[in-house]
């Protein structure tokens, strides 16, 4: 399996969904050997950690990074993904292994050598395209690269039926080639249990966002609803937890709209702190552009945070209790955030079913779904 982050070496859902899904595929005696640019910095016991060593300097790129967004790194992005393959493709004659499995376009170059060494059956997995990534204005080199690893690979994987319906629409890949998986979460994390309260929520009511600061997700949606629900709330905290190319724009929107003093924006958080920022919010907002699925949605429900999605994602094919609505319409996200907020019985109604419905998502079921993909791809009976 090649995949670019692995906690604690990760920067979004990415390495969230290939720890999650790893250490599903351990349950079913599966042994996975996880193929990484950096060197991990930790041991997992249910799978066998790999860095590629290449008696170089180690990469700091993200799993999210873009030409563009970091002076000292962006030119060398594709000489980082291209070095990635050269090197972890060959480790293919090193490991036995039956199946190949490459997480995202920065690792199909890496696979594609890999099947050709060992001749091996190919998966792809395909989290986000880069039409996602970018509101439909796709970086041509990383179009080229994701569109050869689909070409390539034997079946694709994808998170939801938005997504697939997008990779078939961008790439024109025949629909029987893709395969859709949903996903899970960890449900044994102890983070969910901290039952934090924070200082703030004594004082005002508090409306999250959690996610890269970027085009995708939809952030400036999401204050130009706060603007509308201050004129009504007045008494509301936004809180805007993420870092990403869009900030310095977000904190001037902020101020544009005259509404500063009422959001906060915190940077990144890790870990448990995450945890910390659900469970003092009254509702979590997710007002994605393009979301193929959206795993801090799962997160928010088992945190017992309200939950407010956009359409416009994967998540709100299988999540029943919350409300949905098109990211752009601004209007009907105002209404949700301050009917939660006015409403006790209506928030505790969404936080109770919310966290009953996802303690059905967790991370064996998508796993045996991909093991099935496996033995069908390999010919097994």
């Amino acid at each position: 399996m090649y995949g670019w982050e692995f906690p604690p070496f990760k920067s979004g859902g990415l390495g969230t969904a290939c720890h999650d899904l790893t250490k599903g595929l351990s349950s079913f005696d599966s042994k996975v050997v996880f193929v990484m640019p950096v060197k991990p910095g930790s041991k997992a016991e249910f799978v066998e950690l790999v860095g590629v060593d290449t008696k170089e300097i180690e990469s700091m790129l993200t799993a999210y990074a873009q030409p563009g967004d970091d002076d000292v790194y962006s030119w060398n992005l594709f000489g980082e993904v291209a070095r990635y393959a050269r090197f972890a493709g060959k480790l293919a004659k090193k490991f036995k292994h039956d199946v190949i499995h490459a997480h995202d376009w920065m690792t199909y170059g890496a696979g594609i050598i890999a099947k050709k060494l060992s001749g091996k059956p190919l998966v792809v997995h395909l989290h986000a395209t880069e039409f996602d990534r970018t509101a439909n204005n796709p970086d041509p080199h990383i179009k080229f690269l994701e569109r050869r690893g689909l070409e390539e690979a034997d079946v694709i994987i994808t998170n939801s039926n938005f997504s697939k319906n997008n990779i078939i629409k961008n790439y024109d890949v025949p629909a029987e080639k893709i395969k859709v998986v949903y996903w899970g979460i960890d449900q044994s994390s102890p983070d969910f249990e901290l039952n934090f309260k924070s200082e703030l929520s004594k004082t005002h009511k508090i409306v999250l966002f959690l996610g890269r600061l970027t085009v995708q997700k939809g952030c400036d949606y999401f204050l130009q609803a706060a603007k509308k629900v201050l004129e009504l709330e007045k008494n509301t905290k936004f809180i805007i937890v993420g870092s990403g190319t869009m900030m310095p724009e977000l904190v001037s929107l902020a101020h544009k709209l005259g509404i500063d003093e009422h959001v906060i924006f915190t940077g990144a958080l890790k870990g448990a702190d995450v945890h910390k920022a659900f469970q003092m919010a009254d509702v979590f907002v997710m007002p994605s552009v393009s979301e193929p699925f959206g795993l801090v949605a799962l997160e928010s429900m088992r945190n017992k945070t309200p939950l407010i999605i956009s359409k416009q994602s994967g998540a709100s094919e299988v999540i029943k209790n919350c409300f949905k609505l098109d990211f752009w319409d601004v209007d009907k996200m105002t209404c949700d955030i301050v009917s939660i907020l006015r409403y006790p019985s209506l928030k505790h109604e969404l936080k109770q079913n919310g966290f009953k419905e996802v303690l059905h998502h967790d991370i064996f079921k998508p796993a045996k779904e991909v093991l099935d993909i496996y033995k069908e791809v390999r010919g097994d009976s």
